[in-house]
């Protein structure tokens, strides 16, 4: 898949419109029941770039940045300002901050997750572009250390450690995300005069599987 490891510009991102899509076939029984499916296993996410647009250097950083990823050809990583840590936006990233698997004494490697929960539900989302520096490790709540128990890959989000984690012991993590995105549409339409006059262009982007 034809995908650049670099991040969308921040300052863009921070006030874009966006969140997760989720597709889900219903189908109305004669009896008034409905069946649901869906044959998503996990969400999707899509974003509006053009609201974060400020100022015609705005503009000028968002049109060298669509043509260097040859609009919709490369991916590349977007900031999620409402959801971009492994804990709550107030708090401090843990090495305890999510539980992404248990040992089972063979094992080296395992895929970064956060799990969303409400009530007695969870869903487990994979991360696959942990943004670097930010992550820590623990098993069984004992730290451990990038580059000494375990290594990291940047473009999957796999954690790889030096010596398979007992059976049974708790792996986490805690860390800072990106999402792999792509632009959604084939060009950008800019208007100086009306985006002086307070209208945004439409910029949108949909995450992509990795």
């Amino acid at each position: 898949m034809s995908f650049h490891e670099v991040r969308f510009p921040a300052d863009l991102s921070f006030g874009a419109l966006g969140g997760p899509e989720r597709r889900t076939d219903v189908v109305e029984l004669t009896s008034g029941y409905e069946e649901r499916n869906s044959p998503w296993a996990h969400s999707r996410r899509r974003y509006d770039a053009g609201l974060g647009l400020r100022s015609l250097d705005d503009i000028e950083k968002l049109l060298a940045f669509y043509e260097a990823r040859r609009g919709q050809l490369y991916g590349f990583r977007w900031k999620d300002w409402a959801d971009y840590r492994s804990c709550k936006p107030s708090g401090t990233i843990l090495p305890t901050d999510q539980v992404i698997a248990r040992g089972d004494g063979a094992t080296r490697a395992f895929q970064l997750v956060k799990v969303y929960r409400s009530g007695t539900a969870s869903y487990a989302r994979p991360i696959s572009k942990p943004v670097a520096g930010t992550v820590v490790a623990a098993v069984q709540d004992v730290e451990m250390r990038e580059g000494v128990h375990f290594e990291l890959d940047l473009t999957t989000g796999i954690i790889t450690f030096a010596d398979a984690p007992m059976t049974g012991v708790e792996i986490s993590a805690g860390y800072e995300f990106d999402v792999p995105v792509r632009f959604d549409t084939p060009g950008i339409n800019v208007s100086v005069a009306s985006f002086q006059a307070g209208q945004a262009p439409d910029v949108p982007v949909v995450e992509v599987r990795v």
